[in-house]
């Protein structure tokens, strides 16, 4: 291939390695007290840009990550064209517009750079509508040309969407995206598609059990395993049908790499950089200890033949799917995590709104919208153990957020609803009847299928009405009750 075809313009003015490298196993390099080498690390990048691969992908929770590479940018890289990749990864609970200029200077101060090339965003909790300030500050920043782009990291399919009806430019989302988890590959890949977002896909080789070193042996102990890797993605080979089936896909890659006479790892790298909307794949690096520069390069220089392909595609129709969307194994169980849930990631996660006692014994959820005040009514009402949730908008603060989009539009309603449920001691799963409002009939079907796929295991009792809805600009409506705890069952 030429070297055209080893790159991709993620976003105007910033192309990219199809072959990135992560650097997120520094921080497992520096737990338990263990320190790197800053310099010698950054020394041991010089070979990755040797062979082509410039792109780095970090994180500020990455360990020393962000301090290597910019030691390495300005002192080592000489003339090689190299992208610095990051992630600001937040505190659950919102940040004020000077708390994200904060994170984006420690990243540039980091980096030795002026300008973040990419600023990749996660978000622990869509009930929390404050992840789109947060967005939207990033997007002030990047108008004063201190981030070149935005993109999203483990994003699900709706809240994507919903990102990118909120007047937020998204070019990327770095998700898991594997032969063990192809969750990506449906609406996902389709929504990418649609709208010239490109998928970023870590994973690949699942924490080294897409190689050879695991063909024919026996099923560890996960407390046995010595990487935070290689626990975590024993989560997804059992949740995927078990040890197994797993045996039999590697079987699979043994043969296609035979074939092409490539390794096992090229091959399950290369199956996912030719799905729809993979602009590239990040492959982990144990800068200086552990070296497969070599192998990395040599999957850009084949392409799988279509018995490999059908091959590889009927060994994947033998396992379980991974449930659920994208992003789904940090904000629900089963938690896909190293630890098998978040308690590396986070304490706790903060209520969405706030509330306050009101009179009668009620409690009182308030989402600061400017209706809430004006016609005197709160977001949210519970009384014993009963949730009243009022008639909800797609309303964040003064903008509507899918203005033109009845499913944006409807996740982001049902978002709000979790939010105020959150606050109040609920959840989703305790809702026993939704109300919903549409203005156009013409969008009851879309509409109705958000709410199947939102509630489709709740399944409370349930209205849809056409009625004149107060704004031109809302599509729909929504209202709920729950009941919280031992009643409800």
């Amino acid at each position: 291939m030429n070297e055209q075809d080893r790159t991709i313009e993620l976003a105007p003015g910033l192309r990219i390695s199809r072959v990135v490298t992560g650097l997120w196993q520094i921080a497992d390099m520096e737990r338990d007290d263990q320190s790197v080498d800053l310099d010698a690390a950054a020394q041991s990048m010089k070979a990755y840009t040797d062979a082509g691969l410039t792109t780095f992908d970090m994180a500020d929770h990455y360990g020393s990550s962000e301090e290597i590479a910019g030691i390495f940018s300005n002192k080592y890289a000489g003339d090689t064209g190299v992208q610095l990749l990051t992630k600001w990864v937040p505190t659950p609970g919102g940040s004020t517009r000077e708390l994200v200029r904060e994170a984006v200077d420690r990243a540039l101060t980091r980096l030795q750079a002026e300008r973040v090339e990419l600023l990749q965003y996660h978000a622990w909790n869509y009930a929390d509508p404050s992840y789109l300030d947060d967005l939207m500050y990033l997007n002030e920043l990047k108008a004063e040309g201190l981030i070149g782009h935005l993109g999203l990291t483990n994003f699900d399919t709706a809240h994507l969407r919903v990102v990118l009806e909120s007047g937020v430019d998204i070019v990327s989302n770095q998700l898991c995206y594997s032969l063990l988890d192809q969750r990506a590959a449906g609406a996902m890949s389709a929504l990418c598609e649609e709208r010239g977002v490109k998928l970023l896909a870590f994973g690949t080789l699942a924490g080294g059990f897409l190689t050879e070193r695991w063909l024919g042996k026996p099923e560890p102990d996960i407390d046995s395993l010595s990487t935070w890797s290689q626990m975590k993605y024993k989560r997804y080979i059992d949740t995927a049908g078990g040890w197994q089936p797993y045996q039999h896909l590697l079987e699979v890659l043994e043969e296609t790499a035979a074939r092409h006479q490539v390794s096992m790892a090229n091959v399950a790298s290369r199956f996912m950089l030719e799905q729809p909307a993979v602009g590239a794949v990040i492959i982990g690096a144990r800068l200086g200890l552990s070296e497969h520069i070599d192998n990395n390069r040599q999957l850009l220089d084949f392409s799988l033949d279509d018995k490999g392909i059908e091959s590889i595609r009927a060994a994947l129709g033998e396992m379980t799917p991974i449930p659920g969307d994208c992003g789904d194994e940090y904000r629900k169980p089963p938690y896909l995590t190293a630890s098998g849930d978040l308690s590396h990631h986070l304490d706790s996660l903060p209520p969405p709104y706030p509330t306050r006692e009101g009179k009668s014994r009620k409690t009182l959820a308030l989402s600061g919208t400017i209706w809430e005040d004006l016609a005197g009514f709160s977001r949210a009402v519970r009384q014993g153990d009963r949730v009243y949730v009022s008639g909800t908008t797609a309303t964040h603060k003064d903008r509507v957020i899918g203005e033109h989009d009845p499913i944006a539009q409807t996740h982001y309603v049902i978002d709000k609803i979790e939010g105020a449920l959150q606050s109040l001691g609920g959840s989703i799963d305790d809702v026993v009847r939704t109300r919903i409002f549409v203005r156009d009939m013409d969008d009851w079907e879309a509409i109705s299928r958000v709410h199947g796929q939102r509630f489709g295991e709740v399944q409370p009792a349930n209205t849809l009405v056409r009625a004149e809805l107060v704004g031109d600009e809302y599509l729909v409506e929504m209202e709920a009750d729950a009941v919280v705890g031992e009643t409800a069952s």
